[in-house]
């Protein structure tokens, strides 16, 4: 299933709830927008928003296109004209289109200027195919494996797609949290509420959220999340089509190209297992809510690095994560305090600090904040 968890990240983005095991995802994107007038809906309370999206948190069937774009105000960075690289992840706008009909069968496009990749689940069957390479990934997904694994999976799988990141969002309505329901907004042709969180705290770099939830079926359409004091989103992920009717079988049969080398591979595999020992150290979170701190090892940085000459092996992405980890690093700068010292490289929504010691700290919270919790880590 390694394969399947390094599938291309715009991919991912794009994989309905569930619907596959140890894959990784960022929100992030821009704004997709169209200039059309209020729609009428009934009045709902922030509270009955609130309530008809927690009474259904599974995405139902739908075919459609998502686009996700990053805009974090991060330095120039090398390789941003290759739609595969880290930095055009980090800083482009990527479009994908989504079959689902449950999480046993889905489809998952992402097309490129000259190629195509792929992930398919149907039943037991999987499949990551990559044009660019011609190369098919097929692992059989035995049910008591998937079981254990989606299990393991739940509580640390990043958002990705509208419903699991207004679901992660969510989680932090409470005391430290505004809501209220603003003007009504057309998503993907579809007449939708828009629900606003805010963080009361100053500390968060985080200015609002804004989820568009579809009028008729209580279905989060987009997500959109604005760093303090602007007007455009610095992030989002969201739907610029979307028909809620259910894919045909076809969708999900697929057979690999002539001449395409073939992996095979079974999830919960004593490789799989070997695989997932042999991965980087785990890190931890800090702080709750809205000020939340993710305490990573430095190896997250060191082994996204490729030796000269390498590429990273079955990434899916360019070899270029060398040169992206060195500008953003070039682009910090030096700091130190009680804590220790070490570099700071600070956006509109995000913060990093790497020590000296060894720790990398990031969040969409100040700096001071970062300090806070290194000072914390050392202990």
């Amino acid at each position: 299933m390694n394969q399947l968890a390094k599938l291309s990240r715009r991919a991912r983005w794009a994989v309905p709830t569930g619907a596959v095991v140890v894959i990784g995802g960022v929100l992030a994107g821009s704004m997709i927008s169209v200039a059309q007038a209020s729609p009428s809906l009934p009045a709902k309370t922030p509270a009955q928003l609130l309530a008809g999206l927690a009474a259904k948190p599974d995405t139902p069937p739908l075919t459609g296109t998502v686009v996700e774009t990053s805009s974090l105000g991060l330095p120039s960075l090398p390789g941003t004209s290759d739609p595969t690289s880290i930095a055009s992840l980090l800083t482009g706008s990527h479009t994908i289109r989504v079959w689902y009909a449950d999480p046993q069968h889905f489809r998952v496009s992402v097309p490129q200027s000259m190629s195509e990749s792929d992930i398919i689940r149907n039943g037991g069957n999987a499949w990551v195919w990559e044009s660019s390479q011609n190369t098919v990934t097929h692992v059989v997904i035995p049910a008591s494996s998937e079981k254990g694994a989606q299990k393991k999976a739940s509580a640390s799988e990043p958002p990705l797609t509208p419903q699991q990141a207004a679901t992660e969002i969510l989680a932090k309505v409470g005391p430290t949290t505004t809501v209220r329901v603003d003007s009504n907004v057309t998503v993907a042709g579809e007449a939708a509420y828009q629900l606003v969180l805010a963080p009361k705290s100053s500390s968060s770099l985080i200015g609002q959220i804004r989820i568009a939830v579809d009028g008729s079926r209580d279905v989060p359409l987009r997500v959109q999340v604005f760093a303090k004091g602007a007007k455009t989103p610095a992030a989002q992920i969201g739907f610029t089509s979307v028909s809620f009717v259910k894919p045909a079988a076809g969708n999900f049969a697929f057979t690999a190209p002539a001449g395409a080398k073939v992996t095979q591979q079974t999830l919960g595999s004593g490789a799989e297992k070997t695989t997932k020992k042999a991965g980087t150290g785990q890190g931890s979170m800090i702080g709750q809510g809205w000020l939340a701190v993710a305490d990573l090892p430095s190896s997250v940085l060191t082994d996204a690095t490729p030796a000269a000459g390498q590429r990273p092996s079955g990434s899916g992405l360019s070899g270029d994560s060398g040169a992206v980890i060195g500008a953003l690093l070039k682009s910090g700068t030096r700091v130190s305090g009680s804590w220790g010292s070490g570099r700071l490289i600070k956006t509109s929504l995000v913060s990093m600090l790497i020590t000296d010691n060894g720790r990398v700290l990031v969040g969409a919270v100040t700096p001071q904040v970062l300090y806070s919790a290194a000072a914390q880590a050392a202990k």
